[in-house]
């Protein structure tokens, strides 16, 4: 079984990692120039989870039944359950590793809290909620973690003003994360190794504005703006100082599981939707989470819920407590509803390039509980806000803490020490899975749906 690595830098963005920076990360520009490289179309929804379990199962959101971090409840108005590994029914590379009878490495690759057994070692995720609980696979490697670097960190909060605080908090738990990586690598005996960096993603998103003059909020000559080019910078010290540890006969792929791009705003889509009068509220709001917003649900026929892209849910009779959709009605409605979301204009009257997904129609199975649409506002740049009471249907900022980018459907790829011939060639994230296995010598499933990059 020959190794694989899999380098994952979550939110790694083409345009950054090909172009604008990469004179900033000659390690990892030399492996894009030496091997196979090119953009990675992310998972419908284009977001942490479900595409990061899409990369390593080869598995499409629909099969996974995971549409993102949180779900809606058994058709509940208000009950969610959160995604976690305990969701995940489908293989992953490191159990398909384990059945050939190999070890794996796997660390901060959601969801992978709470950390279940595998063949191997296995540090669990950002969405971990403290290191005082269990967070490694088997538990004793906790011990040699914290001997190693002190307390772990699996994740930072990124949504807050002090952006000098937080700033020292990524580089604090990128080290930290970088060291585990390292001894790991050297000290256990694997045949895969798999780890995600949260902190990039965590870097654009609070400090986006700072670094690049499209973004509507740029002021030049700030305190923050090489703050990214000086992350990206630091990554590529890692990866270099890492691949000194790594076999030279391993395969390696860079991969992130999404882009980046401004965020030009967020979208009120309730308020939009109380305006067109599918959504009744029952009186005036200050602004509030619509979890917490009074609703007439006997006179609604469709709501929403924020984040990087909409989720829309019809009242349908039959199915929701108070249902107002007749059944015989739902295309109908549905392809009504749709149209007038594709009809949304920006503040300016400029026009949208909006994405409307029927998930049962997209994906093939469609498991889980899935919206009823889901909606990239003129191609992810503007984000959903869930929440009510605002002046305006438009807000310059996001809605539930500052938040300076967006994700985009292309993350990047980089293949390297595949005995391949150097070249550019788009793929997609399904195509991960088939690529690591083909590279370790291993059977792809015919169940997944992407294919191998590597043509030996």
């Amino acid at each position: 079984m020959k190794k694989c690595v899999i380098m994952g830098l979550d939110c790694a963005a083409p345009g950054l990692v090909f172009d604008k920076l990469k004179d900033r990360i000659p390690n990892i520009t030399a492996m894009a120039e030496e091997g196979v490289r090119g953009t990675l179309r992310s998972s419908d929804p284009p977001i942490t989870i479900p595409a990061w379990m899409s990369m390593v199962t080869g598995k499409d959101p629909g099969q996974l039944g995971l549409y993102g971090f949180r779900h809606r409840k058994e058709n509940s108005y208000q009950d969610m359950w959160i995604a976690s590994s305990n969701r995940v029914k489908e293989k992953t590379l490191w159990d398909r590793v384990g059945r050939a009878g190999g070890r794996s490495c796997v660390v901060g690759v959601p969801p992978t809290y709470p950390p279940r057994r595998i063949e191997g070692w296995l540090v669990s995720c950002f969405i971990t909620p403290d290191t005082d609980r269990r967070y490694t696979h088997p538990p004793e490697l906790r011990r040699e973690i914290e001997d190693l670097v002190g307390e772990y960190v699996t994740d930072v909060p990124f949504r807050v003003e002090d952006r000098a605080s937080l700033l020292d908090a990524i580089y604090d738990m990128t080290e930290k994360r970088f060291k585990v990586v390292e001894y790991l690598i050297q000290e256990k005996e694997w045949d895969l190794f798999a780890f995600v960096e949260i902190g990039l993603d965590r870097m654009h998103h609070a400090f986006w504005k700072y670094f690049d003059p499209v973004h509507h909020l740029y002021r030049p000559g700030n305190e923050f703006e090489n703050a990214i080019p000086d992350y990206y910078a630091y990554l590529d010290k890692w990866v270099g100082r890492l691949r000194e540890s790594i076999p030279k006969s391993a395969t390696v792929l860079i991969v992130s599981d999404h882009g980046a791009q401004p965020m030009k705003g967020a979208f009120c889509v309730n308020q939009w939707l109380a305006g067109r009068g599918h959504l009744a509220m029952k009186k005036p709001e200050e602004v509030v989470r619509f979890s917490e917003a009074e609703i007439d649900w006997s006179k609604t026929t469709a709501w929403g819920w924020g984040g990087y892209y909409a989720r829309i849910f019809l009242n349908l009779e039959g199915r929701e407590e108070q249902g107002t959709v007749p059944e015989n009605r739902y295309d109908e409605t549905r392809d009504r509803m749709a149209e007038e979301i594709r009809g949304v204009r920006g503040p300016n009257g400029e026009e949208w390039n909006t994405q409307v997904i029927y998930p049962e129609r997209h994906f093939d199975p469609c498991l889980g509980d899935p919206p009823d649409m889901m909606v990239y506002f003129d191609d992810l740049s503007w984000r959903s806000a869930g929440t009510v009471g605002h002046p305006a249907n438009y807000l310059p900022e996001n809605d539930t803490g500052p938040d300076d980018a967006v994700h985009a459907k292309n993350g990047i790829y980089i293949l390297s020490g595949a005995d391949e011939e150097p070249r550019w060639q788009p793929a997609n994230i399904l195509d991960v899975a088939p690529t690591a296995l083909r590279s370790m010598g291993l059977p792809v499933p015919k169940s997944m749906k992407g294919e191998p990059i590597c043509r030996n």
